[in-house]
């Protein structure tokens, strides 16, 4: 059973998430089913098979986070420290064609938010960045391009 790497924050969200989804959006799926079988006929109606719909969805997810959860492992950033670049850090960078800065910290799979600055730890921007210390130049083959940035700033929170 492969490990899955997480924040502490991480976690805490996907146990959310599930809670909710078992403790609020299970009852309020079987209501709507229950409501639309009152309606008659199944085979012509919509809100019966929209709301069965939207219990596989929903037990779905449920599924999967239960995997997710139970194959978590646990990353206390706040204990990490140093000055290379490992999974939890959060690494500033320098684009050495544009100057652009950038922040970013990386984070598991399923946590990751590039508009909020996390990166999963699987991106290539976030392998390429590994092991590196400040000062150090990387550059990742991405979507638009070959990139180049410069590490100029290793912190932990």
């Amino acid at each position: 059973m492969e490990r899955v790497p997480m924040t502490a924050a991480g976690f805490s969200q996907l146990e959310a998430e599930l809670k909710h989804r078992q403790t609020v959006e299970r009852p309020r799926i079987i209501e709507a089913i229950a409501e639309a079988r009152a309606h008659g006929d199944l085979s012509e109606n919509a809100e019966y098979h929209a709301a069965k719909e939207a219990q596989s969805h929903n037990e779905g997810r449920i599924a999967e986070l239960e995997s997710i959860i139970s194959r978590a492992e646990v990353i206390d950033v706040s204990k990490l420290s140093g000055d290379v670049v490992k999974f939890g850090a959060i690494v500033k960078l320098i684009d050495e064609d544009s100057e652009e800065e950038r922040v970013w910290q990386i984070v598991g799979e399923q946590e990751a938010d590039a508009k909020k600055g996390r990166i999963s730890i699987t991106s290539p921007l976030a392998r390429a960045l590994v092991g590196k210390k400040v000062g150090a130049s990387v550059e990742v083959n991405a979507p638009g391009g070959a990139k180049s940035y410069e590490i100029i700033e290793v912190r932990w929170s």
